[in-house]
């Protein structure tokens, strides 16, 4: 079932690397073990490995929207609200949690982090994984079980651009010239 899952998140352009089955935690150094091309990752993967999505490697931002404390989704909806913003439609993956994680194309130029622990300039219950200066973060992937309940798929879209209220908020090396 997940190299299924996992050949599918190549296939939308996402680098991937195996977490152990039902684990969060790499077994060993991953950045190297990123697969990109469907066809290796389903001759390489094992099935029920859980899969991680390389945010450097992808050219990804993943905002992981908690649920337990502060309620990331509404803190991100009130913050939209107050610059006029829409909600930003963007592929979706729901968590054991009842989070969200939101997939966003890294602009040009953009260097983001990765901050847990209400530590981001968006409000908290909402951690962010970036591709970073050198190693960047890490996104737990759809098809991948925890605690006996699976990520998955909440909207299925295709991963778009960070939008500008967010990378401004987020990045230390961002301008609106830059992207």
């Amino acid at each position: 079932m997940t190299t299924a899952a996992a050949a599918d998140l190549a296939t939308r352009g996402l680098a991937l690397f195996p977490l152990p089955p039902g684990g969060r935690r790499p077994a060993g150094p991953w950045r190297a073990q990123c697969l990109t091309n469907p066809e290796r990752v389903r001759e390489l993967w094992r099935d029920g490995d859980n899969i991680g999505v390389s945010c450097r490697a992808s050219r990804v931002v993943g905002l992981d929207l908690d649920v337990d404390g502060a309620d990331g989704p509404a803190v991100l909806a009130e913050l939209a609200a107050r610059l006029g913003e829409p909600w930003p439609e963007t592929f979706t993956v729901a968590t054991p949690s009842g989070g969200r994680h939101l997939y966003f194309a890294a602009p040009v130029g953009c260097t983001i982090g990765s901050f847990s622990g209400g530590r981001t300039a968006l409000g908290p219950g909402i951690d962010v994984r970036g591709p970073g200066r050198r190693s960047g973060g890490y996104l737990i992937g759809p098809g991948s079980v925890v605690g006996g309940v699976s990520y998955v798929i909440d909207h299925d879209a295709p991963v778009q651009p960070l939008p500008d209220w967010i990378a401004s908020r987020l990045s230390v090396s961002w301008s609106r010239s830059s992207r």
